[in-house]
């Protein structure tokens, strides 16, 4: 029997909530195979064929390395085969949860500063303007923390949210926490975390290329087990962040 892989990678989006659930109206996805199209580099940009090897000496596994998945996001990948005769077996999937966007913490915490002191005092339309932009043009994981960081050190004198509104008025002030709805209750928690620390990983992987020609259009499938791939040692850099201390409630 020979087989033909697909994975069929589906977006279900961002939950606000941890009990959020998701209609396949909110969901997009893409169906390649794993010889014809991720083998032969031509169907997706996204994502690519792996190899390692398996935990006997002569037995080989091929991975999937993805490149380009939106970080505090779930995904669903599903995989099955079909033999020479196009018999499909049962699918198998798997539920993945990609990890928090990342900030900089020391950035963060010298941009609450920076609008605690915009905000302090007598406030000018060019101040107000200034502090507004600020807020604007960080991203929301970053916002979230610059909210943290202020209410920790200034919620004293008022708190993030009650300041902006008294500062820049109700509807910039709702245009800028708005940003901040759709990062998960699980991120959430993280992102109030005592401490974040930034740190980079260097992580190997294996690309792989089949080196016979793809099947012609009249071909719907080959076997993966008759396919020559060449596969090349690479290493990534992966920044990461470590949070101390998380409020995950």
């Amino acid at each position: 029997m020979t087989f033909w892989s697909k994975v069929s990678a589906r977006f279900l989006g961002r939950s606000p909530a941890a009990t959020q659930t998701y209609s396949t109206a909110d969901c997009t996805w893409e169906v390649l195979s794993f010889s014809d199209d991720l083998l032969s580099g031509l169907g997706s940009s996204c994502i690519a064929a792996g190899r390692r090897h398996g935990d006997h000496a002569h037995s080989v596994l091929y991975s999937l390395v993805f490149k380009c998945l939106e970080p505090d996001s779930l995904y669903k990948f599903t995989l099955h085969a079909v033999d020479s005769r196009g018999r499909r077996s049962e699918s198998s999937f798997v539920l993945v949860r990609t990890s928090c966007p990342l900030v900089d913490d020391i950035r963060a915490e010298e941009i609450a500063d920076k609008v605690y002191n915009l905000y302090n005092g007598y406030t000018s339309g060019k101040e107000q303007q200034t502090a507004y932009n600020t807020l604007m043009e960080i991203s929301p994981p970053m916002l979230y923390r610059v909210q943290h960081h202020y209410n920790s050190h200034y919620e004293k004198f008022g708190d993030f949210v009650w300041r902006s509104e008294d500062e820049l008025g109700p509807r910039k002030a709702h245009l800028i926490l708005r940003r901040v709805e759709r990062i998960s209750a699980y991120c959430g928690g993280l992102l109030r975390s005592s401490s974040i620390q930034s740190r980079t990983d260097t992580v190997p992987y294996v690309l792989c290329r089949r080196e016979d020609a793809a099947p012609g259009s009249s071909l719907w499938h080959s076997s993966l087990q008759e396919t020559r791939a060449s596969c090349t040692e690479k290493l990534m850099s992966v920044p990461r962040n470590a949070y101390g201390d998380a409020k995950l409630r």
